[in-house]
């Protein structure tokens, strides 16, 4: 039985623990907060994030990092993007030498554009190949309930790939693997982004069909972004791309959208920051990542006006106005077409080599 150590203990982190518990891991949870440790073995029950929701009775719960890192094959990292770094810091020295590491963070690092996997491989040494990021339409909420849903895992290293969709396969939870991490890192991060400001379009009430252009373009701006870095166009058609933007701007569940709409009723930053227990990881990703788009060339409308509605104090509907004057990148269409494109030309290219002798 593989052991796995899932390290954090909100919503997603603790929704994933179940969902590897239910594959046939033997899993063990580390969480900061005590009252859910205890809970979770005492009443197999997160009554901060999924109060009255039992959890599989094998899942067990520890307060020390190294209590649930000890022995662990594959390692996932549950907590908010920016504390991944800091987390690391202080215990990443003890995750195993041949166990996989695998991200649910996702986000850019504030002050070093660096993705999540970056971060793991330079603060805890973790060779490229061992790393892997998932991503895909995955609310926790439905998850906790044992309702359908597919996700794409992805390493650089096919074979570990393989390894981590089969760990994290089971009955309604459905894994896909490529050797995109770069792909499969970008969408995750960027998708928040334009979750954000279709949540503000929705909290203006300005009707479906702006929430709707609000994700196309921004589909293009992912795409563009993340084949700017190396990474795959087909990843951005998928799971990891369209998947997880549908999921992310439309549901209810979704934080980030969340967090738009309560800024479209015209609450502020602060004050929803204030009042909510999940983490937006748009709130602070969307700067990171307009930064690198700059550094690459890459235009990102939606993207900035985001940054400035979260840092600069633009007005959420000022955001609508500017998305309808803006003439950057000759059309959604036109960057659809490319994407389209270079999806055809890298199957093209994936044939070739199988015909190769």
């Amino acid at each position: 039985m593989t052991q796995v150590a899932v390290m954090g203990g909100g919503s997603w982190g603790t929704a994933f623990a179940q969902v590897l518990s239910d594959a046939g891991n033997e899993v063990v949870l580390w969480a900061r907060d005590a009252v859910i440790v205890e809970a979770i073995n005492a009443r197999h029950e997160n009554p901060m994030y999924h109060p009255g929701v039992l959890l599989p009775r094998a899942l067990k719960a520890v307060k020390r990092p190294a209590q649930a890192l000890r022995g662990a094959d594959l390692v996932v990292l549950a907590m908010p993007a920016q504390t991944v770094r800091s987390s690391l810091e202080e215990w990443g020295r003890d995750i195993p030498a041949e166990a996989l590491v695998l991200v649910l963070a996702k986000g850019i690092e504030i002050g070093t554009d660096l993705r999540m996997s970056q971060i793991v491989h330079r603060v805890a040494n973790i060779e490229p190949e061992r790393l892997g990021a998932l991503s895909g339409p995955n609310l926790a909420a439905e998850i906790i309930r044992r309702e359908p849903a597919a996700t794409t895992v992805a390493c650089p290293d096919e074979a570990h790939a393989k390894r981590l969709q089969a760990l994290c396969t089971s009955k309604y939870f459905r894994a896909f693997y490529t050797t995109d991490l770069i792909g499969v890192e970008i969408a995750g991060a960027t998708k928040n982004v334009i979750a954000l400001a279709s949540g503000i379009v929705a909290g203006l009430e300005l009707g479906e069909n702006a929430q709707a252009a609000i994700a196309t373009r921004g589909l293009s701006e992912m795409s563009k972004l993340g084949t700017a870095l190396g990474g795959d166009p087909i990843t951005f058609l998928g799971l990891a791309g369209v998947g997880d933007l549908v999921a992310t701007c439309a549901s209810p569940l979704s934080r980030n959208r969340t967090f738009g709409v309560q800024l479209g009723k015209g609450r502020s930053v602060d004050d929803v920051i204030s009042t909510s227990r999940l983490t937006c990881e748009a709130v602070k990703s969307c700067k990171p990542i307009v930064e690198l788009a700059r550094v690459h060339e890459v235009e990102m409308p939606i993207s900035e006006l985001v940054a400035q509605v979260v840092h600069d104090g633009l007005p959420a509907r000022e955001l609508v106005r500017r998305f309808m004057l803006d003439e950057s990148d000759g059309g959604a269409e036109q960057s659809a077409r490319g994407l389209f494109a270079l999806a055809r030309a890298r199957i093209r290219a994936r044939r070739n080599r199988r015909e190769e002798p």
